[in-house]
Formats: C-alpha cells, structure tokens, sequence
C-alpha cells in the first residue's frame, strides 16, 4: 500500500495515526468484553475504520456526519467521551439514550453527528434536509452520510441522490462497500462493476476511493468538501474495503472464502500505515507504545467509569414524559374583525400567516410552487415567499419527509404537503420510526408538520379518498390533529407549525370548498387537546371528528327534539378525554361517529376509555358506527353505502330508544 504524504508534516501523520489506533484498539477491547459476556452485541468496524476517521478528520467539526454502525471512528474523531460511549453500549444513564437504545442508534447536536436506525436508508434523506439547511442559510457547510453497499439497493437511497442531484444540495453520500450485507455478497446485491457509476443516472460527479487507505481517504475527501463547500452540489463516493468480522459477532465469517479473508488481512488500514510511518521514519516502536498505552489507559478508564455507573431504574413518569418535547401553548387570540371563508382559504392563509411568522419556515411538496398544489392551497406563495422556500419536490414522499427530519436537525421548521393523505404509506417508515421515535430516544426534536388532505365523499377511489388517521394515533412520538371547521383549521395549523413535536394535519376534501364560515382575519392559534363542544344536551354523548361532525349535525339539525351533547374532537392526540367522560357521565349514552372503517379504528380506543373510567354511569351500550371494513370504492352509490351517514340515523335512534 503505498501512501503520499508530501501535503502532511509528522506531526499531522502523527495525528492521523492516533485517530486511526483508537477505534482499533477499542473494537479489540469490545471483542474481549464480549467473550467475558460484559457485553452483549457488537458490529465489528475492523479493517474500515480508515473511512470513518479520514471523512471525520477531513471534515470541519461544525459539519454534519450521518454515521452507521462501523463508523466508530467518527466518534473517536470528533472526541466524543469514551465513556458515554460505553455507557450507550451498556444501556446506562451517561449514554445518549438513557438505556431506550442501543449501538449507534443516536445522534448528538455537540459533536454534529447523527446515528442511524436500523432501517439504513432514512438518514440518507435526513443528511439532504440538514444540507439544505446549510444552502438556505448560506452557510458553506458539506453534509456526510454513511451507508453500506447493501444500503444502496433500499429506495432511500435512489430517492435521496435524485432529491440532492435536483436540489445540488452539499451532500457526500458515502458507500462503504465491505463486500457483504451480513452473508449477501456483492455479486448477489447489484449488477454493476461498481456503484460509483450509478451516479450517472443522477447527473452527479463520483469518486472511487482505497477505503483502507488513510491517507488517500483524507485527501481525497478533504479536497472534494472544500471543492463543494465553494460550488455546492452532491457528490457519489464509494469506499472500496472489506469487513474482516461477521455482520455482528455471533454471525461469524464461516461464509467468507479463506483466500478473500487473506488478502484484505494483508490490506489492513492499521498495520500498512504503521508500517509506513516506521519505515519513513515518523513512528518510532517507543512512540507507537507510548501512543498506544495512553489510548488503552483512557479506554480502561473509561470502562471503569462505565461499569461503576449504577443501573438505570425505571420511572413511568420519566419515560412518558420523554415521548414528546415539552412545549408551552402560547396563545394568540383572534382579533374581532372576520371574513367569510372557506375550509381550504383558512388553511391558506394560516400557511401565509406562518410563513411571515417563521422567517426560515419550509414549505415542500409535489407541485406546490407555480402550480400552487393540487388543491391551489398555496397558490401565489412562490410569488410572496420565493422558491427557496416554497420548494417543488419529486415524486418521493419517503425522502422529503427525511428531508424535513434533516431541516428539523438544522433548526428550520417545515411543512410538508402529502398530495392526498393516501400517499403518506410511501413514506410511512421516517413518519413512525424516525420523526416519532427521535426525541425519545436522543433528545432530537422533529419539529415537522404534515398536511394530509383526505377523505371520501368525492369519488375518487381506494386510493384518493382513505382517513387513515388510526395509522399515526397508535405511534407514541406523533400528534394528530383533524379539524372540521374552517375557524378551527387555521387556529389548529398555526399551533401545529409551533409544536416542535410531528404533527399529522389531517384535511378533508370533501369541506375544503363546501364548508364556509367567518373566520377572524390575521394570525391566532388554538389549543391541542381541548375538544369543541359544538351542541348540549343530557340525553345522548355523540363523539366525532373531521367531517363526520357535520353528519351528526345534519341529523341534529332534521330532529331538532333530540337533546344531545356534540363533541368534535378537533385534535385525536392528544385527546380531550376530560370532556368526553364529563359529558357521559352526564347523558349516560354515548355514540361515537367515525368515517374511518370500524376495526382499529380510534371509536374503538373511545370506546374502551369510556367503558374504563366512566362504567357505571353508562345506561346503555356504547355505540360505535365507521365506515364498512372495505376499501372505499369509486362508485357514488358504493361509496354512500360505504360510508355510514345513513347508518348513523337509525344506530343514534335504537341507542336513544334502548
């Protein structure tokens, strides 16, 4: 292996060395625990970690990296402390996660740097999000994101270098390519000679790289991120290396041909530079001892601080309050003067009123810009706002949502427009594993809001028309919203844009230009968790939601003699669960109206709340009336038959007459 080093003096070869000797010789210490069962897991990074340390030293300090589980360098490089690293790894209180993960499963505004979820792709989309950032705020900084040969054949991975290639975001999108995903080998993973050339495909500039070279993968990385800190744009990078270990340890490498193991043993990062050093001089046996004793001394050090920490005990308390960031409902009251609006010109003008509110706020979504979305919701925005925030987005819900996840890590909110609510099951796994389960897990915020318009009553089919709210309120992390009038939409939206928590804004078609109402002209905001209690009476309780509201207003109004409470819930979580028992206990029947289908649906979780804390003030049945358990058809007359207008009128009638 040969290495140049014209453009380093000893003392910079030196240090390049010692941030090449720690992840080593820690990885041989968490081999050792592992055999002495102190540990219980370990994804070896042995024969890579010249990648990890040669982007991190390259790297500036305030520059994002997006690491995966062999990236032990990076850490190590960024000096992050040896002993909240252990702790992570031992599930103790010093980690990053207070025990609720494990690995590198974590991410650390300190040292910019952001782990990964098991799902490998999402945090390609998050690095775009945190690069944009940098673009809009003008800032120069490159962006770096890890993944593994196996990683590149996820989706996220082609939707995130198509989004970084449009956008020419400052991204390194580096390919670790170690020769198996866990016992897949390469030949089995892609049919290319190498995946630096689907970097065609995308418009974007590619680099292969000798991954086991320090010197070259210093260089080379140093000169591209200066390169694209001055002319941003994303660049395709494959490291060429091999993992020497199994997958994780109890895999082994049994799959491995004995002779492919021999040549990348003699490929080694760590001996072939040390080797160097010595032969030219700059390392000395003395001074590799002496750096190597001092790396050892600190890591069992830190060990010991690790195994000395107690335990973590669990709380209830500590670990529900921990779903969400703690936020403070700031209210803003409506001023007097109102105009006649509709549904979808109240969800307008939160959207323009939030955008002034939030100088850096992000809108995003598919056609949202000169078209002004499907709906014409944000129709002239570009005009007012700009195109750098009011940003077209390709066809790929996935990574626009990671995208948002990355802008939200940078500190800018953003709202993403699903084009129908439907759409929102391609990008369902950075919704309910990565924007909802971050702040619990590493303290990260996803201060993200997603605009669903949804629902039937417009013929448009299985997969136009779905309320499927009941996917996001069974999800810890997010908070959904579904109003049904056009006074609380705008109040509700503003609020939601506020939250730093994910918010799911749920938005009926079938009221955005059929409900009107006078809405208070200027910015206000609405409470979450606190239901509208639209009508009062003491002989029934009707619950509902969205659009199913005005159904039971409709029968209210045509049988004016019954005497019933009418609480729209306005927010599904959090859920104004005070309201719902004070009422029942009051009429002591309750009927709960829902244009979702009936099986999981929320009726269903109502319904057991009810029957838990309010049972024996009940004196009948609680009733629950949805939508048929089928997919919404197209048809108009399948589609009433569908939906359970017509059967809330008669199920309303036997609970009063029961």
């Amino acid at each position: 292996m040969e290495f140049e080093t014209d453009f380093l003096d000893d003392t910079e070869q030196l240090k390049l060395y010692k941030a090449l000797v720690e992840p080593r010789l820690i990885e041989e210490k968490m081999l050792v625990l592992l055999r002495q069962g102190k540990i219980s897991k370990w994804f070896s990074g042995i024969g890579q970690e010249a990648i990890s340390v040669g982007v991190a030293m390259a790297l500036q300090p305030d520059e994002y990296i997006l690491t995966m589980h062999r990236n032990l360098g990076v850490f190590t490089s960024r000096n992050v402390p040896l002993y909240r690293l252990f702790s992570q790894w031992q599930g103790k209180s010093s980690g990053f996660t207070k025990g609720r993960d494990r690995s590198f499963h974590f991410g650390s505004q300190e040292y910019k740097i952001v782990g990964m979820i098991s799902h490998l792709g999402p945090q390609l989309g998050v690095a775009n999000g945190i690069a944009l950032a940098s673009k809009l705020n003008k800032s120069n900084l490159v962006t770096a994101v890890f993944t593994g040969e196996g990683g590149t054949s996820e989706g996220d991975f082609h939707e995130a270098l198509n989004v970084a290639s449009v956008w020419q975001l400052p991204v390194l999108f580096c390919i670790e390519n170690n020769g198996y995903g866990l016992s897949t080998p390469t030949k089995e993973q892609y049919n290319c000679e190498h995946l630096a050339d689907r970097a065609l495909g995308y418009g974007m500039e590619a680099h292969i790289i000798d991954g086991n070279n320090i010197i070259e993968v210093y260089k080379q990385i140093k000169n591209i991120a200066s390169s694209v800190r001055k002319h941003p744009r994303p660049i395709l990078i494959e490291f060429k290396t091999f993992r020497m270990r199994g997958h994780e340890e109890a895999s082994g490498t049994k799959y491995v041909p004995e002779d492919t193991l021999k040549a990348w043993g003699l490929k080694d990062p760590v001996s072939n530079y040390e080797a160097f050093l010595k032969s030219s001089g700059v390392l000395t046996d003395m001074l590799e001892n002496e750096i190597k004793n001092n790396i050892s001394t600190k890591i069992n050090k830190s060990l010991e601080m690790t195994f000395n920490d107690s335990d973590i005990v669990p709380d209830v308390t500590k670990e529900l309050n921990d779903v969400y960031q703690p936020t403070i409902y700031h209210e803003v009251k409506p001023i007097t003067e109102c105009e006649n609006i509709r549904f979808i010109d109240a969800i307008s003008n939160a959207l323009s009123e939030s955008m002034n509110m939030h100088k850096d706020l992000v809108i995003m979504g598919q056609d949202i810009a000169e078209y002004g979305g499907v709906f014409k919701i944000t129709d002239g925005f570009v005009e007012a706002f700009g195109k750098e925030r009011v940003r077209n987005t390709p066809i790929c819900e996935s990574s626009i949502i990671e995208a948002a996840m990355g802008l939200s890590i940078a500190g800018i909110k953003s709202v993403v427009e699903l084009q129908f609510a439907d759409f929102i099951s391609s990008g369902f796994n950075p919704v309910v594993n990565y924007l909802a389960k971050s702040y619990y897990r590493w303290n990260q915020h996803a201060d993200v809001v997603l605009r669903m318009p949804c629902g039937a009553g417009v013929g448009a089919g299985p997969f136009h028309s779905q309320t499927n709210e009941a996917w996001f309120t069974k999800t810890p992390g997010l908070k959904v919203v579904y109003p049904a009038f056009p006074y609380d939409a705008k109040g509700l939206l503003n609020t939601a844009i506020n939250d730093p928590n994910p918010v799911l804004f749920f938005e009926h078609k079938a009221l955005y230009r059929t409900m009107k109402q006078d809405v208070p002209m200027g910015y206000y905001t609405l409470p979450f968790g606190k239901a509208s209690v639209i009508r009062t009476g003491h002989a029934v309780t009707i619950v509902s939601y969205g659009a199913a509201v005005h159904w039971a207003l409709e029968v209210l109004n045509k049988f004016e003699q019954i005497d019933a409470d009418l609480i729209d819930l306005r927010t599904l979580q959090p859920l104004d669960t005070e309201s719902i028992y004070n009422s029942v206990k009051k009429t002591g029947r309750v009927i709960i109206l829902q244009e979702d289908s009936l099986f999981g649906g929320i009726a269903s979780d109502i319904s057991a709340l009810i029957t838990e804390h309010c049972f024996e003030f009940l004196d009948a049945p609680i009733k629950r009336v949805a939508s048929l358990d089928t997919p919404i058809p197209f048809n108009k007359n399948l589609e009433a038959q569908y939906l359970p207008i017509q059967r809330f009128e008669k199920e309303l009638f036997d609970l009063l007459n029961y």
